[in-house]
């Protein structure tokens, strides 16, 4: 007799797994291939930004390359279209953030990032930036000085862009007060930065341009104090660029410090250190103009004394030979009367 802590005979009919197995459904290496591209497309969020380590860069009419960690290396790949945006080229070792989405490539069983947008990682990505538009703009003739217009000796007024509240406002109120208060400022308040400051500088340029002769300007002042690369980043905007290139009036430019150089700058026809150097610029002295007016008064006088002094003698002379006239008349006459 069987205790309850006995077991049962084994039965291997009734053992786990041992049902016959059904051989799985067969699949074509194309259906395979197109399960996993479905799936990857459908599955994975996109857009997808990636950091990583540029690798194997082949550039070509597209680009393939790599981008790898510590741990892992992901195949990538730009169209021409998407490369021509991109405004910088990197080189095999730069961490960069390429965003795009995950597809696989069926005629190399390869699954890849497809990039549409590339940046560099870090404060870099701004200069890289600057400088592949810096590129741009002057293969276009932007930064040539022989578009660049002559600054009115006298201007009847001068518009000022900038923010109605920052410092280099007073600073340019302050130093055109000291040079020459019969030439006045229109001020035209704008952001100068942050997301839209670019659009608003634009738009008062063009604005001021189109309206000059009746707002009876004659040059145009555009400023901001100093900063970061970001905080100025407004001023190295294509559309600010564009306007200043456009522009039909004189245009001084001055933002940031001496040693920050913006786009804006380069276009400019004139570019200032500070906002009181690009007053200077504009507004006349009146203590030069009144030591200029003394300097051709002086001259005038002379000129004046000069010419008198020429013309009495001239008179003299021809005096001279008027009474040496009558006496011969006198003579001649006395002579054929006797």
């Amino acid at each position: 007799m069987l205790t309850s802590m006995s077991r049962l005979p084994f039965d291997p009919k009734k053992a786990a797994g041992a049902e016959p197995v059904k051989a799985p459904e067969r699949y074509t290496v194309s259906q395979v291939v197109d399960l996993i591209k479905t799936t990857l497309e459908t599955r994975i969020p996109s857009p997808m930004r990636v950091i990583g380590q540029v690798s194997n860069l082949s550039i070509r009419n597209h680009w393939y390359f790599s981008l790898k960690d510590e741990d892992a290396v992901l195949h990538c790949a730009a169209w021409a279209t998407a490369v021509r945006k991109f405004g910088f080229t990197p080189k095999d070792g730069d961490e960069i953030v390429a965003t795009g989405h995950i597809s696989h490539y069926p005629q190399q069983g390869r699954t890849q990032l497809y990039v549409d947008q590339l940046v560099p990682v870090g404060a870099g990505a701004l200069e890289l930036k600057f400088r592949a538009l810096c590129e741009e703009l002057r293969g276009l003739g932007y930064f040539d000085e022989d578009r660049k217009k002559p600054l009115p000796v006298f201007p009847r007024r001068i518009a000022v862009i900038t923010s109605a509240g920052g410092a280099a406002l007073q600073d340019v109120i302050a130093t055109a007060a000291q040079r020459c208060k019969a030439v006045p400022l229109l001020i035209v308040d704008v952001r100068v930065q942050g997301e839209g400051a670019a659009a608003e500088v634009a738009k008062a340029i063009r604005w001021v341009d189109a309206q000059h002769k009746k707002l009876g300007v004659d040059a145009m002042l555009v400023t901001r104090g100093g900063g970061s690369i970001e905080d100025l980043w407004a001023f190295n905007e294509r559309i600010v660029a564009d306007a200043v290139f456009k522009c039909s009036l004189p245009l001084v430019a001055a933002i940031g410090h001496e040693s920050d150089t913006t786009i804006i700058e380069l276009v400019a026809d004139r570019r200032a250190a500070t906002p009181t150097q690009a007053a200077m610029m504009l507004v006349p002295s009146a203590k030069d103009m009144h030591k200029h007016l003394d300097h051709v008064k002086k001259r005038l006088i002379l000129l004046l004394t000069r010419c008198a002094q020429q013309h009495g003698e001239s008179l003299r002379r021809l005096m001279g030979d008027l009474r040496r006239m009558v006496r011969n008349r006198v003579v001649e006459g006395r002579a054929r009367s006797a």
